[in-house]
């Protein structure tokens, strides 16, 4: 993570040639302000842009603007899996009636809840 548009923390990733290749920025800060460019310092560039937009929208609508640092863990992750298991995990959230995100989630917990229970990693008293 880097810091230095307007204090605001960003991070950039590479896209798959899948995605059209180049790298994508986003501010963590900022749930939805994203942009891409074919090199790192043109999708900084880019980012400036969609991060000056994104500012300039939340003022004129009256929304408040996030302090730089306010949000490191924004809660959200992007992560590429095989189709299949996307396939197999839409599967199960429709058969158990929840959505793919509210599976994925549940199983994540359990499986760090599990790992942390394990007897190998509790700490000793």
């Amino acid at each position: 993570m880097k810091k230095d548009i307007l204090g605001y923390s960003f991070v950039i990733t590479p896209l798959s040639d899948d995605d059209g290749g180049g790298f994508m920025i986003s501010f963590p800060d900022f749930s939805d302000c994203i942009s891409d460019g074919k090199t790192m310092d043109e999708a900084v560039e880019n980012g400036k842009d969609a991060l000056d937009a994104t500012i300039k929208t939340l003022k004129e609508f009256g929304f408040p603007i996030p302090m730089p640092g306010c949000s490191v863990f924004s809660g959200k992750f992007v992560q590429r899996i095989p189709k299949s298991l996307h396939q197999r995990l839409a599967i199960r959230a429709k058969s158990e009636g929840v959505s793919l995100n509210t599976l994925v989630v549940s199983l994540l917990a359990e499986g760090i809840g599990r790992k942390e229970n394990h007897p190998r990693h509790k700490q000793a008293a």
